[in-house]
């Protein structure tokens, strides 16, 4: 009666997992390294069980370590979402089909957001600040940065450039989002010679390779005139959980049940226990017309729904993401390898999308397995 509104090629609406699209190894779970993300704000997602370590409120001048999730939600959506992508465990679906490719790492979530919920480069300057002076005391191996900066910089002593250069040189590895506009404009923390700049690419939800596109993600140099992003990641048709207890998750819950209904029957009966969380008149309940299901449709494409937990999202935030979750998994292999060293593989492994230019894609899509297997192989 309804249908999803991603691209899908068997009667099963089936949406492609993480494990599936990348190509990622099974049986790897970023095991053993410490994960941090900079992002706007966190929710303590079931998919992330007990394995967050701290969270860190960055948000102002007066840091606070924290052993439990932070209380504002109108400000954790973007967080749970890169988090979860990169390392959740997909426990609130059983574990079956959208778990991250780093599902058993351990995770430190710092926010930046400002109370007004800002996100400046002073504020991503404080977070990282914070991580250069802690990441020993966790033993940070990576982190993902899925928020951007102000402007265009090209001074090397800046002072995010340079406390970025302090974490390479500890050995941690960072990835960063591109940014999601389609212009030769880069800012930092992506503009760092040393981050991994992560672009994005359009799988179309299918294993298909000629199917494949470019995203449209921003590129351009680092200020030492490398060319970035130097790798693209999935961005685009990726399962992400619903923000717990929020009212869009309230109101999905019904759409997904409905979207997987077999009958309008099924529907109607639905419609009588769903309409004043779908903002529905009980007279438009208990005697739909096409406008209500057209409605419902409209709110199945609005809120992207794939089932009960989880919609689709896309952006290089994303695809920033999945990249931290492939790195965790070589450092799980290879616990030795030098950020350097890690970004050479994932240059060298990935396959280039035809016909698109070096400076829009770097080297290309990322390899899961082929980078995985490379890092276990410089094991000395």
């Amino acid at each position: 009666m309804f249908v999803p509104n991603y691209p899908y090629h068997d009667p099963a609406w089936m949406m492609l997992s993480l494990h599936e699209r990348t190509g990622a190894l099974p049986d790897l779970t970023g095991r053993g390294v410490v994960m941090a993300f900079i992002d706007s704000g966190f929710y303590p997602h079931p998919d992330l069980g007990d394995r967050v370590i701290l969270y860190v409120d960055a948000s102002t001048d007066r840091v606070v370590e924290r052993t439990t999730g932070f209380h504002d939600r109108h400000l954790a959506w973007h967080g749970q979402m890169t988090s979860v992508i990169a390392a959740g465990d997909g426990r609130t679906n059983g574990g079956r089909r959208y778990p991250g490719l780093a599902s058993a790492a351990r995770l430190i979530l710092i926010r930046v957001a400002t109370p007004q919920g800002r996100i400046r480069e002073p504020d991503i300057l404080r977070g990282l600040r914070w991580l250069d002076h802690n990441q020993a005391r966790f033993g940070v191996r990576v982190v993902n940065i899925s928020v951007g900066g102000d402007d265009p910089n090209d001074d090397p002593d800046y002072d995010l450039y340079t406390v970025i250069r302090s974490l390479h040189q500890a050995g941690v590895v960072i990835t960063a989002a591109a940014g999601n506009r389609p212009e030769p404009v880069l800012v930092p923390p992506a503009s760092a010679p040393e981050v991994i700049t992560v672009g994005g690419y359009d799988d179309h939800n299918t294993r298909d390779v000629t199917q494949w596109s470019l995203y449209r993600h921003n590129y351009g140099t680092s200020f030492d005139q490398h060319l970035k992003p130097e790798v693209l990641g999935a961005a685009a048709w990726i399962p992400s959980p619903l923000l717990p207890g929020s009212k869009e998750s309230r109101e999905a819950r019904w759409l997904a049940m409905m979207l997987h209904a077999h009958d309008q029957r099924t529907v109607n009966q639905l419609l009588l226990s769903a309409y004043p969380d779908l903002h529905l008149t009980r007279h438009q309940a208990f005697k739909p017309d096409q406008q209500v299901y057209t409605f419902i449709q409209e709110r199945i494409n609005h809120h992207k729904i794939i089932d009960v937990h989880h919609q689709h999202v896309d952006g290089t935030s994303v695809s920033s993401a999945v990249v931290a979750g492939i790195v965790a998994q070589m450092l799980e292999v290879n616990p030795n390898l030098q950020p350097d060293a890690v970004k050479s593989i994932l240059q060298a492994t990935a396959k280039q999308l035809p016909n698109v230019a070096e400076d829009r894609q770097g080297r290309g899509v990322v390899d899961a397995e082929h980078a995985v297997r490379t890092a276990a192989q410089m094991k000395g």
